[in-house]
């Protein structure tokens, strides 16, 4: 009995990874090599299904060498959560029978961000998809999976929508501002730089290096799809809050660097906002509040985000610069942090590392 206990209690729990072979599954992986509980045992792919995982990432030898098989291969019995690494409109097509079975799923897509059809249509719509959704009963079991907002509700869900990694970086710097009732109701303007790989595995044309490298642009201006999801978080508690958002691609391979700017409600210095932000995510081990300029060097390969707040005295202005990597806190940094909480275990388990730097 008392060997019964000792193995059942040092025994990994396992998970799945369905979309192991692009950067999302590659991240999973780089953190469940160091992770104390939770290990990968099946990985799928629709594409390079049939070859192991390191000979598709040779930087995984020695770590993780399964084969990458076929969803229609997968054991139901042997999976403790599941993560869904695919692209918009994937998860929903394959959700049900882990529902069914009582699998809890951290999808790393639009599909489960929403609660309902309403506000999935316009994400969709923005992104220029289909605008139905394939599982719209589902949605209602949903949570937003932002753990410095939703920690408690994460805990008790079986589906988990990893938010958007521009979504991340701008609500985790936007919803002190809005729910204290530092800023005065309006619009919010953003503008975030995203490193390359934000576009994943198979960027198209746009990222070929001619076409990226030593340049900069702007895209889906005042009607990106994240939207959606920001300001469904910044006016939980407070709204009457809309968001005007630039995003911007930049020729570095990974990191977001977000600038909020907006007006303040009543008279408030730095000072203020750096004691405002610290106090709220006191509670948030990933949460840095600073009074320095951020780098992104700072948190790459890191599940670190590091917030700035900034009151300009000449223009009346507050500024807030937020930094995440978007590969981590931005994806599947932050998607493990989700499943930590879902599975009961601590929340920094396998994530609590320093960025690599330089």
């Amino acid at each position: 009995m008392i060997l019964v206990f000792i193995i059942e209690v040092f025994m990994k729990k396992k998970c799945a990874i369905v979309g192991a072979t692009g950067f999302g599954g590659l991240g999973l992986l780089e953190i469940l090599t160091r992770h104390p509980e939770l290990e990968a045992t099946q990985l799928f792919a629709r594409k390079e299904t049939g070859i192991r995982i390191n000979d598709i990432f040779p930087s995984l030898t020695g770590f993780y060498d399964n084969e990458v098989k076929d969803l229609s291969e997968i054991d139901y019995n042997s999976i403790d959560i599941a993560f869904f690494s695919t692209p918009d409109q994937a998860g929903m097509e394959i959700i049900k029978p882990f529902f069914e079975r009582n699998i809890p799923v951290v999808d790393f897509s639009g599909d489960f961000r929403f609660n309902t059809v309403e506000e999935y249509k316009i994400y969709a719509e923005n992104k220029s998809m289909i605008p139905e959704h394939k599982s719209p009963e589902l949605l209602k079991h949903s949570v937003y999976g932002l753990p410095e907002l939703n920690r408690e509700k994460i805990r008790n869900s079986k589906i988990v929508g990893n938010p958007g990694c521009f979504a991340i970086s701008m609500i985790l710097a936007s919803i002190p501002l809005t729910e204290l009732g530092l800023i005065k109701k309006g619009t919010l303007v953003a503008d975030s730089k995203s490193g390359v790989s934000g576009a994943g595995k198979n960027p198209g044309a746009a990222n070929f290096y001619p076409q990226r490298h030593e340049n900069v642009n702007t895209y889906r201006e005042g009607r990106h799809q994240h939207l959606v999801e920001v300001e469904n978080m910044i006016n939980i508690k407070n709204d009457g809050h809309k968001l005007f958002f630039i995003p911007q691609v930049v020729p570095i391979s990974r990191g977001i660097l977000s600038n909020v700017y907006a007006d303040p409600s009543s008279k408030v210095t730095s000072d203020d906002l750096v004691s405002a932000f610290a106090e709220y995510y006191k509670k948030s081990p990933f949460v840095r509040v600073t009074s320095k300029s951020p780098n992104l060097s700072d948190v790459r390969g890191s599940n670190f985000c590091v917030i700035r707040p900034l009151y300009d005295e000449r223009t009346g202005k507050i500024l807030v610069t937020s930094i995440i990597d978007n590969l981590m806190k931005g994806q599947s940094g932050n998607a493990v942090q989700n499943a930590n909480i879902m599975l009961g275990f601590d929340e920094t388990a396998g994530i609590m590392v320093p960025g690599t730097f330089p």
